[in-house]
């Protein structure tokens, strides 16, 4: 398995040679984006680098190089990101090292006092470590135990139902877990849940197959919810400094809106539970 090489084709392979600035003089084209000899030409390489590069079997690449690459790619600020990480695996193997059983205790309690915005905290497999009864009845309230949340956007027929564009978001669900293979490929749970959904759902697998990219820090959906109808949500991820392998999302709507009159009325719909806590996790099957 070659993640940058497969990175690499995917991007190059949707470039045609009009948008890169190469002239065609009506030849025959056996590939419809750019030749490994146009992309070495775009970024200033020799072709037999470029072939190693892509190979995996350059080392110590220069920043020069990937920024050269990136720039031929026509790579945005994800994608640019996503090719430094998985052409120098290396350099991120601390951060993968980490691990947390659970969220903090602060965190536990900065839940506890946003009562009315959902949040949670997920890892970076996307397991809820814990959520606010809100959270849990924004994104769960069918179900009694805490999700894999990628997992049910893929296998859960209530979520297809939730999301308005459902293909957006599982497409989001997609480019996150890309990013998370790469950044952190010693993960058994992140690296399982992709051999799980890849083995599980052809759509997961169709998207894979077409390497999107994203961090998903800021993403907008339209909900279709069951018991208080219609909203718009903005759904809001950040890193965390203390635990780099978990991350707090929260989902907020726009003051005034339908959309939170909505969510307080989801506020007051009888739960289980009053306050956050850690939640128990289903388990990853993980291939051997």
């Amino acid at each position: 398995m070659n993640p940058l090489g497969e990175f690499l084709r995917s991007r190059r392979g949707v470039i045609r040679p009009q948008d890169a600035g190469l002239a065609r003089y009506g030849e025959r084209r056996r590939v419809s984006g750019l030749r490994r000899e146009e992309l070495a030409q775009l970024a200033g390489v020799s072709v037999s680098y470029y072939t190693r590069l892509e190979q995996g079997q350059a080392h110590n690449v220069s920043d020069e190089v990937l920024d050269a690459v990136a720039r031929a790619l026509q790579l945005g600020c994800n994608e640019r990101a996503h090719l430094f990480t998985l052409a120098r695996p290396g350099r991120t193997a601390p951060e993968r090292a980490v691990r947390a059983s659970s969220a903090p205790p602060a965190l536990r309690q900065m839940l506890a006092m946003m009562p009315d915005v959902p949040a949670m905290v997920l890892s970076a497999a996307t397991d809820v470590h814990t959520w606010n009864p809100l959270g849990h009845a924004l994104l769960a309230w069918h179900l009694d135990e805490a999700p894999n949340m990628s997992r049910s956007v893929f296998l859960d027929p209530r979520m297809r139902e939730l999301y308005t564009d459902w293909p957006g978001k599982a497409r989001s669900v997609v480019a996150y877990l890309r990013m998370a293979v790469g950044r952190y490929r010693d993960d058994r749970r992140v690296v399982g849940l992709v051999e799980e959904l890849l083995s599980r759902s052809p759509e997961f697998a169709g998207m894979w197959a077409e390497h999107p990219v994203s961090t998903c820090e800021t993403m907008t959906y339209d909900m279709a919810h069951p018991v208080v109808g219609a909203l718009t949500v903005n759904q809001h991820t950040l890193r965390l400094e203390e635990a780099p392998n978990l991350m707090l999302v929260t989902f907020t709507v726009e003051a005034g809106s339908p959309s939170a009159a909505a969510l307080r009325m989801l506020g007051g719909v009888p739960r289980r539970g009053a306050a956050p806590v850690p939640v128990q996790r289903h388990s990853v099957a993980v291939s051997s």
